[in-house]
């Protein structure tokens, strides 16, 4: 029975890595194309003629899932490899469960404190400017050795968990993106705001 109870939760385990690493792979590529559609409209243009950048893109991505689709469609055991490939960059995406527990708050006290110091953080890496791309904070995290493994939509998720809004299209470097805008880490938090909100004046 104990090695059923094993083998199901190791079973259980590898689906909800896999699950979770597809989904982060999907939305990792997929924001990707979106902002390098994004960027090719010129600003110094207006009308049609901004548009026209972002319109060629799209017919440059319609070209290549066309010639993707024919290849394919002509060498069908490329989907093997295909597959292969996408399980092996979900199992990579994907986060160990050990890790997901490492830093989930164990009370209150310990979620403002953890909030305080990643607004700290976020603000640090904003510098001058108004806002930080999630993809910018995960590097920094991964390169002083924390977050190993993580994704962009883990952070998003611990994010939101903390209470920290999070916008879809935050625009840094001309670039729109999953990011973290200035004005709502300068704002109070909902918590601190009921707490320092007066109670009802009893004065006459």
């Amino acid at each position: 029975m104990k090695r059923r109870l094993a083998l199901w939760a190791a079973r259980t385990t590898a689906a909800d890595r896999l699950a979770r690493g597809s989904a982060a792979v999907w939305q990792r590529h997929t924001d990707a194309l979106t902002a390098w559609v994004r960027a090719g409209r010129r600003d110094d243009l207006t009308g049609w003629r901004a548009a026209l950048g972002p319109a060629l893109r799209l017919l440059v991505l319609g070209g290549l899932a066309y010639a993707a689709w024919a290849v394919v469609r002509a060498l069908p055991w490329l989907m093997w490899l295909l597959a292969g490939w996408w399980l092996r960059a979900a199992w990579k995406a994907g986060p160990a469960p050990a890790e997901d527990t490492d830093d989930t708050p164990a009370d209150g006290a310990s979620s403002a404190a953890d909030r305080e110091a990643l607004r700290g953080l976020l603000l640090e890496l904003m510098g001058e400017g108004s806002g930080v791309h999630l993809r910018t904070v995960l590097a920094h995290l991964q390169e002083h050795g924390q977050w190993e493994g993580r994704t962009v939509t883990d952070l998003r998720l611990r994010l939101a968990r903390l209470e920290v809004p999070v916008h879809r299209s935050v625009k840094v470097g001309r670039v729109p993106t999953w990011g973290v805008r200035r004005r709502d880490l300068e704002a109070p938090s909902p918590a601190a705001a009921e707490e320092a909100s007066p109670g009802v004046s009893t004065a006459a």
